[in-house]
């Protein structure tokens, strides 16, 4: 992220990169900061996510060098693969729309006429060249690396374009207001995407839904078809996974696993986080943590807020 991306050789600097991906650095040397901070988005936005879950995406931050749990077509393979796209074809659009890129500028002006109480204006997200330039950077390593097998090829091609479509449909109008005093006697209004968080939190809910697969031939060509029969056919829409994951619960280096000995837990939840499925069943150690929190705030005319520091002691419980 610190590189200066005003000279070619510095495409170089990037470890794994195919080389298609090379040749688009070069060529467009202007968007490699959306694409760098697409990848620390990724990164934070994935670990935010699952924090509750057994699988934290902890392993995301060894990127390029994934592990087995991000290699081996599972479904946490299949959410990052996803999210990755959305955030590398968001970082694009919302650069248009910033300014940044000297090739695109604001998204069209959407074809649907206006409200009686609105007028499209604004800069909206340029999600056409996000979309163009991010599928091509995304998939580029899928068409042409030999790593992989067809199926693996196949299914990551897949939860790419999911990615993608998750983040096209959260394209919706947003709007601000003009009057006085704040009113919305007019609005000014144009298409936007949600924030990646949002994006993400889609993506999890399709992650829980996923579909096991298997690469078959059907008619004259090969395609992603439910593993067992009486699951409904593959929709464009459904993430899909070939192989089962671990359950986390141990380390195994073999699977990708890093266990959930140490994790914090949560004594009085009976969700993903609760100590019992978070610990899978070894029990828990309490601990005492102090914490500083600011308190007794009082408001100030006119415009600012004093407040004092308080300390206070909190349990935390970590898996055994």
């Amino acid at each position: 992220s610190r590189v200066a991306w005003n000279e070619s050789h510095h495409c170089r600097l990037l470890a794994g990169l195919v080389p298609d991906q090379f040749q688009m650095c070069r060529r467009n040397l202007e968007v490699m900061h959306s694409i760098v901070r697409a990848a620390r988005h990724t990164k934070g936005v994935c670990q935010k996510t699952f924090a509750d879950m057994r699988w934290n995406c902890s392993s995301v931050q060894r990127a390029p060098s994934f592990g087995p749990d991000l290699l081996k077509g599972t479904r946490e393979s299949a959410f990052v693969y996803a999210l990755a796209a959305a955030a590398v074809t968001h970082s694009i659009a919302r650069a248009c729309t910033s300014g940044e890129l000297p090739l695109c500028s604001c998204g069209s002006v959407p074809s649907e006429v206006p409200g009686p109480d609105f007028r499209w204006g604004g800069c909206g997200d340029n999600l056409r060249y996000g979309l163009q330039l991010g599928a091509a950077f995304a998939d580029s390593p899928l068409k042409s690396s030999k790593l992989g097998t067809q199926a693996l090829k196949a299914m990551n091609l897949h939860n790419n374009a999911v990615g993608r479509q998750v983040l096209s449909d959260s394209l919706d109008t947003k709007c601000k207001c003009h009057g006085v005093s704040g009113s919305c006697s007019v609005k000014t209004c144009w298409k936007g995407l949600s924030n990646l968080d949002e994006i993400a939190s889609d993506l999890k809910s399709k992650y829980l839904a996923a579909i096991k697969v298997t690469h078959r031939l059907v008619g004259p060509r090969k395609q992603l078809i439910p593993k067992e029969m009486d699951v409904r056919p593959v929709k464009e829409t459904d993430l899909v996974y070939l192989i089962n994951s671990p359950d986390y619960c141990t380390p195994n280096l073999h699977l990708g696993s890093l266990g959930t000995q140490d994790r914090q837990c949560n004594k009085t939840s009976v969700g993903s986080d609760s100590c019992s499925l978070m610990c899978c069943g070894r029990g828990y150690n309490a601990y005492t943590e102090e914490v500083v929190e600011r308190c007794h705030c009082k408001y100030h005319w006119c415009c600012y807020v004093v407040c004092k520091k308080c300390q206070r002691k909190v349990e935390r419980y970590v898996c055994k």
